[in-house]
């Protein structure tokens, strides 16, 4: 018992709560009134979190190797952070109307059916025919890079962060179409076989 309370909570697995713990302050921000917090005040904090969370998603993968604390805990956590926090963040820049409900249904409805299909693939002894494939990580970066910029959404060095956050987020829904159709593609033959 007290094992699996130190894999659940060992370091690495830490900074992965810590990321989901951070998924309320993103989202609250923008709630918070302005006579408080002012429009572009609450921009830069939810920017800023999400940063952080996203350096924590890089940092716990790196610790938990360098620690030699992978586990399958970790494994099973890790992505439902990542999805959670990119989740939570399209839905506020959807009522924010900086992006667009079409293309937050897409990425959104992407990481469920992905999910889904890895799991099943798992249960049935296929799961290395769906790991993640190059399509996919230029597909995480492009909304990594979008939604800082989206959140943001004021100007840096002359330019307004909104137009090339919306470039990077529809080429991120672009990619998230292809990945979801290689990874389909990959499952098609195990599919085959179970039917």
């Amino acid at each position: 018992m007290r094992h699996n309370a130190r894999m659940i909570f060992n370091l690495p697995n830490t900074l992965t709560w810590a990321r989901i713990l951070l998924i309320p302050v993103v989202v609250g921000v923008f709630f918070v009134p302005h006579k408080l917090l002012d429009p572009a005040s609450q921009n830069l904090v939810a920017t800023a979190v999400f940063m952080l969370a996203a350096v924590t998603d890089w940092l716990d993968g790196w610790l938990a190797r360098s620690l030699s604390q992978t586990s399958a805990f970790g494994a099973f956590l890790d992505p439902v952070a990542d999805k959670l926090m990119v989740a939570a963040a399209l839905i506020v820049l959807v009522q924010l109307n900086r992006v667009n409900a079409v293309i937050a249904f897409i990425i959104i409805g992407r990481e469920i059916t992905i999910s889904a299909l890895r799991e099943w693939m798992a249960k049935v002894g296929e799961g290395k025919s769906v790991a993640v494939a190059t399509v996919g990580k230029l597909k995480t970066i492009a909304q990594m890079v979008a939604i800082p910029l989206l959140l943001f959404d004021g100007h840096i060095l002359g330019m307004h962060t909104g137009p090339i956050g919306t470039a990077c987020i529809n080429g991120a829904a672009a990619l998230t179409i292809w990945s979801m159709f290689y990874y389909l593609k990959k499952a098609a033959p195990a599919l085959a076989r179970r039917e």
